[in-house]
């Protein structure tokens, strides 16, 4: 079920069987929140989610402000579990990097993505900072797009390619630079720790990496706590550019 900005049902979107609550004896399904102020765009988003994810519920807002009540009526009295938050970053209220740190904060299951028009550093970093678990130009082909999104499902970031590459430039040493010391002492990782965030920079999940190296997906979990803690990141983007500066990838 898509709903628009009013909390109404989208059009064409009736007879899709779902209805955005739990029922009864059943867990909660996913959601995903949509923050775009241009109704174009909107709606372009929107397709392309609900595409990628048929069984997600998907709610708009045109807003910080709107999209701040969204989340709090969902955290008073959910009725479908936070799993993606697409974000636009110039809106007309502020910039939706206070919403990508907000959404990190409050829902850490949930992938806060990024869609937006800017193409640098400053963006893009900033945004992967306030916890961005992905960052999609819009002006990226659509089906570029939707296959950027639809790598969540594997636990990868969804990132556009040039995106990709710029993140890869960022941490590349350069040919004519002196070689650095490395960070990983600074943190202190232990050999395990180190092993589980090697995984994680490969692309591998928590549940992945666990079957990888014999342990209980509970005991990765707590390891990739402690490591987001040693380096004082709050995102899996943050933790694979940390990796990236480690040779670790």
């Amino acid at each position: 079920m898509v709903q628009n900005g009013e909390g109404q049902a989208g059009p064409g979107q009736e007879g899709s069987g779902q209805d955005g609550g739990a029922r009864p004896g059943t867990p909660f399904g996913r959601g995903c929140l949509i923050v775009e102020d241009r109704p174009d765009t909107l709606e372009w988003l929107t397709g392309l989610v609900a595409e990628s994810f048929p069984d997600m519920t998907i709610v708009s807002a045109t807003s910080l402000r709107e999209a701040r009540r969204r989340i709090e009526e969902h955290r008073t009295a959910p009725r479908w579990r936070l799993a993606l938050a697409v974000i636009d970053l110039g809106l007309p209220d502020g910039s939706g990097v206070d919403l990508v740190r907000e959404i990190a904060d409050g829902f850490p299951e949930a992938q806060p993505v990024v869609a937006t028009i800017y193409d640098d550093d400053l963006h893009l970093f900033d945004s992967l900072a306030a916890g961005a678990q992905g960052y999609i130009l819009k002006q990226d082909d659509p089906e570029q797009v939707a296959a950027c999104l639809r790598r969540i499902e594997g636990g990868e970031p969804p990132l556009s390619p040039s995106i990709a590459r710029r993140i890869l430039e960022r941490f590349r040493p350069r040919p004519d630079a002196r070689p650095e010391a490395r960070p990983a002492d600074e943190a202190r990782l232990s050999p395990r720790e180190t092993e589980v965030l090697t995984l994680l920079a490969r692309g591998m999940s928590a549940p992945e990496a666990a079957r990888a190296i014999g342990l209980k997906p509970q005991t990765v979990a707590g390891y990739v706590k402690v490591i987001y803690q040693k380096l004082h990141v709050t995102s899996r983007a943050e933790a694979v550019l940390a990796a990236a500066q480690r040779g670790l990838t």
